[in-house]
């Protein structure tokens, strides 16, 4: 599946030096230095492509581009994948309630979720992999569980032994009763009789009556979700059998921490030997009206209105970067104005023939987003640039600033 187009990044000055990355590891609830290498593998789920792009799925690939764009400009090349779930059940659901074809709809979505993530100003990933394509390689994966001993059978479904990993349950540090009641809500069949652990992990589902099926040795079925990213991660990311983990970087939203990419993570450990990944990133969750900005509640902000609507792209991507990626908050109209506002200062202090010094708020960027991406900060430094321009300073220059806050930031002016 093709990616989105491609964004440039401009060059920046060898004078300014970037330190190793320091970034909040979900596994270990520490905030840990990012070793300093050539190649980063970097693992983000994308969405399930029943709907479209709601300002929580903008926070989360807003914060792993930010994550992107920083190891970029320390050198470092970065190989970024990203799936689509673009069979699951929620899909085929909505296809039957609204009537449509299940692939039409997933496609009319995929297309405008790759429309939104260019409006944003988003790096696209080096691959973009879409479920259904990456069946041969799920069914490989699965041979390997099987030859490893973690799959079984219930009716003509198969299962992962999700305690066949010593080190389940490490990663999202629950209890088994608190497991099992995320398990249910998120996609999990806990009371199935047969599974031999209510945590187990559906790996393959045979074809039911008028849903599609992929023929193999298994049976025609299709994929179960965990699985998925686990094979596209593995066949993509250009392991490195001298490393001890198989990716640098496991992303998504908080809501993934369990059981997707706890599971997941498992699944990958069995399949090849090693640790999944070196750090679990999570971005936290957008609310609106005191709840999670979900789907299933369809309490959304989508992002493709606020552009029809004739909101800045831009002003988009700074009212989400006023707040920290990993903090969960509401999403306030306020919080746009704000940004809107912002973007204009700086759009004019920026046009100006004179402005104050930029070396060191370009230095004040590099500090903030070195710092677990502390995007609030960086905004903040370049707010008090603003300041300190319309105030007469002198002796900066904005053309380096504006590649600077292009580049490191995201914020295309």
């Amino acid at each position: 599946m093709n990616s989105w187009a491609q964004v440039a990044i401009p060059p920046l000055d060898k004078k300014f030096a970037f330190p190793n990355l320091q970034i909040f590891d979900t596994a270990t609830q520490n905030v840990k230095e990012l070793e300093k290498k050539a190649l980063y593998r970097m693992y983000v789920c994308g969405i399930t492509p029943y709907d479209a792009t709601h300002l929580g799925h903008a926070n989360t690939y807003l914060a792993f581009d930010l994550l992107n764009r920083y190891l970029r400009a320390t050198g470092s090349e970065v190989n970024f994948v990203q799936n689509i779930t673009d069979i699951d059940d929620p899909l085929l659901e909505r296809a039957k309630r609204d009537g449509v074809d299940w692939q039409e709809l997933a496609q009319s979505q995929i297309d405008l979720f790759r429309s939104d993530m260019v409006a944003l100003h988003i790096l696209p990933p080096r691959n973009y992999i879409g479920a259904v394509e990456a069946i041969p390689l799920v069914l490989d994966s699965i041979k390997d569980l099987q030859r490893a001993g973690t799959v079984y059978k219930v009716d003509t479904d198969y299962y992962f032994k999700v305690r066949s990993d010593k080190a389940f349950g490490s990663r999202s540090h629950l209890s088994n009763d608190e497991m099992l009641e995320i398990f249910s809500q998120r996609g999990g069949d806990p009371t199935r009789v047969g599974k031999e652990d209510p945590l187990d992990a559906l790996l393959w589902l045979a074809q039911r009556p008028s849903e599609p099926g992929w023929e193999s040795d298994l049976g025609t079925g299709r994929p179960g979700w965990h699985i998925e990213c686990c094979a596209i991660a593995l066949n993509y990311l250009d392991i490195d059998p001298n490393e001890s983990s198989s990716i640098d970087i496991q992303g998504g939203g908080s809501d993934l921490i369990f059981p997707h990419h706890e599971i997941s993570a498992s699944q990958g450990k069995l399949v090849n030997g090693k640790a999944f990944a070196a750090n679990f990133v999570h971005a936290g969750m957008i609310g609106l009206d005191g709840e999670k900005m979900s789907k299933s509640k369809g309490n959304l902000v989508f992002v493709s209105k606020l552009l029809q609507d004739g909101v800045d792209p831009m002003a988009i991507r700074i009212a989400l970067m006023s707040h920290h990626y990993r903090l969960d908050h509401m999403w306030q109209q306020s919080d746009l104005t704000k940004a809107e506002i912002f973007l204009k200062d700086l759009h004019i202090c920026l046009a100006r023939m004179e402005v104050a010094p930029t070396d060191n708020v370009i230095r004040e960027l590099i500090k903030a987003m070195a710092d677990d991406l502390d995007s609030p900060s960086a905004l903040s430094a370049l707010q008090d640039w603003i300041d300190e321009t319309n105030n007469g300073a002198t002796g900066g220059s904005a053309g380096e600033l504006g590649r600077a806050i292009d580049a490191i930031l995201g914020i295309a002016l």
